[in-house]
């Protein structure tokens, strides 16, 4: 499985953007989807999750700012980023859980998201 995210760039605080990761190769192998994130310094984070029905979690630092979604026809994860805050500035890593495993075994290469204030 490949995972191939777009979407980050810089943007003032108080604004949007959206991410997208579009899965490829043994999509059939994948079931829940999400969004992690690491700041400089930092450890990596859970954003957001969502599995192949439709059921999501999030961390609360992004609850009712962040969306998560997903289009199963397309592969394809969303997350629409508002109100962003720049503590919210990180590289975004897309990545899924293996049905074989159930650990998250496929990561994308990571889109940096900078939030100036």
């Amino acid at each position: 499985v490949q995972l191939q995210a777009f979407g980050g760039g810089l943007v003032q605080a108080g604004g949007s953007l959206r991410l997208s990761c579009t899965a490829s190769g043994s999509i059939f192998s994948i079931e829940t989807m999400g969004w992690y994130r690491q700041a400089p310094g930092n450890q990596r984070e859970l954003v957001a999750t969502i599995t192949s029905g439709g059921t999501t979690v999030y961390a609360d630092s992004v609850k009712g700012r962040f969306t998560i979604s997903r289009d199963n026809a397309k592969n394809t994860v969303y997350l629409q980023m508002n109100s962003l805050k720049s503590e919210d500035t990180a590289v975004y890593y897309c990545a899924a859980l293996s049905r074989a495993t159930w650990t998250y075994d496929y990561w994308g290469q990571g889109t940096l998201v900078t939030v100036s204030s």
